[in-house]
C-alpha cells in the first residue's frame, strides 16, 4: 500500500505528526507503508517501528536521521504522541474513517 491509501485520520495521526517533528521521521513511516497490505497492518507496524526507534542506539539513530540526530527527548515525546494518535484511530471503526478516493 501507499500512504495515499491511508484514511485521513491515520495520515494525520502518523504522517503529519512525524512531519511536524522531522522530515526524516516522516520518510521512515512513509517507507513502512510499502510493506503493508492495509491500514490496520500499517498501524500495527507503525507501533513496532516506534518501539524500535525508542530503543535505538545513537549510531542507529544517525543512520535513520542521515547523520543529524534530533534531540532524543523531543523524539520520544513525538513518538509517544504518535502512539496516542494511533490508539485513537484504532478506536474509530474502519467504515467510519474518511478516505480520499
Amino acid at each position: 500500500m501507499d500512504t495515499d491509501d491511508l484514511s485521513q485520520e491515520a495520515y494525520k495521526a502518523i504522517m503529519i505528526e512525524a512531519e511536524l517533528f522531522n522530515h526524516d521521521l516522516t520518510l521512515r513511516f512513509g517507507v513502512l507503508s510499502g510493506d503493508c497490505n492495509d491500514e490496520e497492518e500499517y498501524l500495527d507496524k507503525s507501533l513496532l517501528l516506534i518501539k524500535k526507534l525508542k530503543n535505538a542506539k545513537r549510531y542507529q539513530l544517525e543512520d535513520i536521521f542521515f547523520g543529524d540526530v534530533p534531540n532524543t527527548d523531543l523524539l520520544n515525546k513525538t513518538l509517544d504522541r504518535i502512539t496516542e494518535n494511533i490508539a485513537k484511530v484504532q478506536k474509530i471503526p474502519f467504515n467510519k474513517r474518511h478516505f480520499d478516493f
